[in-house]
């Protein structure tokens, strides 16, 4: 039985449905890989599959376009992994739960998967479908995407023949993509020394809770709340009145999203509790008051816990703060070139107190790599005067503006004799894989679209169904287009 039977186009949210129910968080692609694959060999396609899950499935031209250039539908298998701290979901087994609210498809509690289901779903249908016309096509479904775009860069782009490519990874509706940021992804390590925690203190959770969260490459610009940094602060501001003791630090779950929740175990003396709580709530009037537009749900919650065994050292717990507080986080750099495009820009996604260190994990974007070094420089500054050590991984290129597109110039054309007015021409700070595709395949024409979707990386996710139907219908008008 399916949830979105009832929905059109009929073949397109089916295949959505079946993907969905398959689990496929970055590096868990293998089930979903060999769906794609069984998809094609069913069919008839040709189709190749790499050791990293990436997938290839050609189709030929229909008639009247066996001899058109090819083009390439590209999207990613996985998803990211996000979900309620009250909801039960096991991300490596348990399919997406798939809801319908009004115009909306959206998940019961965890990430929807739509980013980038929905790719999957449009490619699939014009492979299994038998009246559209349209040049050959190459589909390809690439892993790993949502940390470092790793299957990209692994992915042997020599069996691929077509110049012409269409990235179904960006939203919303109406707006026509011609560039990217580039990339990298940065750890803070910092050396942890433990002691235990003297008598007469009492010990406490710290938690940030009802925060939006959202994609960091999409949503930095929109001034939401970062949990992590919203600890660190509450902590600083807490230990500049208390003599307080720090256990542990965590928060996030993802380095590309915006965290949602952190958390604290601290250690106060037992005689300032009431004192203590009255601070909290002092705190919690002012993060409720800054953010008051972007995020005015934050709460920031203190409750009974049990002592803990060990706590920070001084050093330790020094420069933890410390880490908290200068760590850049949120748009640096908007860009001047195209209006409301962010730049350059960090996101403090994850912070882990492990066994003997505390991790800072961030994501750095920007679309100057130049910018981008220098914050990867000035990472490297800060780590040296905490003691610390960084890490570099996950690096992406950015995706350069090309002023003639073809495919481009064929899309807005399209767009606007379809819907009566022009799309939009504009460019992404969230990263996708085109960079990558324009270094291994030289000359190749890119353009990017995708329907309206919203809260991607996030339990807040949802897809509009009307808008994947209108992007359907456009993208089998483009194919049609592509003739020569």
């Amino acid at each position: 039985m399916y949830i979105l039977e009832n929905l059109e186009p009929k073949k397109v949210f089916m295949f959505f449905e079946e993907i969905s129910r398959i689990p496929r968080g970055s590096g868990n692609e293998k089930e979903a890989s060999g769906y794609l694959v069984k998809f094609a060999k069913n069919r008839g396609l040709e189709v190749i599959q790499d050791a990293y899950h990436n997938v290839i499935i050609k189709k030929p031209g229909t008639k009247g376009y066996e001899n058109s250039p090819p083009v390439i539908l590209q999207g990613h298998i996985d998803i990211v992994c996000e979900k309620n701290q009250d909801t039960i979901h096991d991300f490596e087994k348990d399919p997406i739960k798939l809801i319908i609210d009004g115009d909306f498809i959206k998940a019961d509690g965890t990430t929807l998967g739509a980013d980038n289901a929905n790719a999957i779903a449009i490619a699939m249908g014009i492979l299994d479908s038998n009246d559209i016309p349209h040049p050959p096509i190459e589909a390809l479904f690439t892993s790993e995407e949502e940390v470092g775009l790793n299957g990209a860069k692994v992915l042997d782009a020599s069996s691929l023949s077509a110049k012409r490519l269409i990235n179904l990874d960006v939203g919303p509706e109406g707006q026509l993509y011609a560039g990217c940021a580039g990339g990298m992804y940065t750890t803070v390590s910092i050396p942890a020394e433990f002691e235990k925690p003297g008598g007469g203190y009492k010990a406490f959770d710290l938690k940030i809770r009802n925060l939006k969260g959202g994609h960091s490459g999409a949503l930095i610009h929109a001034e939401l709340g970062n949990s992590n940094k919203l600890l660190g602060r509450a902590l600083d501001l807490i230990k500049a009145d208390f003599d307080v003791l720090i256990a542990s630090v965590s928060g996030g779950a993802k380095t590309n999203a915006i965290p949602r929740e952190a958390d604290a175990l601290i250690c106060a003396p037992e005689s300032d509790t009431e004192k203590l709580k009255g601070l909290i709530k002092d705190i919690d009037v002012i993060f409720k008051n800054e953010l008051r537009i972007s995020d005015p749900d934050v709460t920031l919650l203190l409750d009974e816990a049990n002592m803990p065994e060990r706590v920070f050292s001084k050093k330790t717990a020094d420069a933890v703060l410390m880490a908290y507080l200068l760590i850049p986080s949120g748009m640096i750099a908007k860009s001047l070139d195209i209006e409301g495009l962010t730049e350059t820009s960090t996101n403090m996604g994850v912070v882990v107190t492990a066994d003997s260190e505390v991790l800072f994990k961030n994501s750095t974007r920007s679309s100057v790599k130049t910018r981008k070094n220098l914050v990867g420089r000035q990472m490297e500054a800060l780590a040296s005067l905490l003691g610390a050590t960084v890490e570099f991984g996950g690096e992406y290129p950015a995706w350069e503006f090309n002023a003639n597109s073809h495919i481009r110039d064929v899309a807005m054309k399209t767009y606007e004799s379809m819907f009566g007015e022009k799309a939009t021409v504009t460019a992404t700070h969230g990263g996708l894989e085109c960079g990558i595709f324009a270094e291994k395949i030289p000359g190749v024409d890119i353009v990017a679209l995708g329907p309206t979707a919203y809260g991607a990386h996030t339990p807040q996710e949802r897809l509009s169904i009307s808008s994947m139907e209108r992007t359907w219908e456009f993208i089998k008008k483009l194919l049609e287009n592509l003739k020569d």
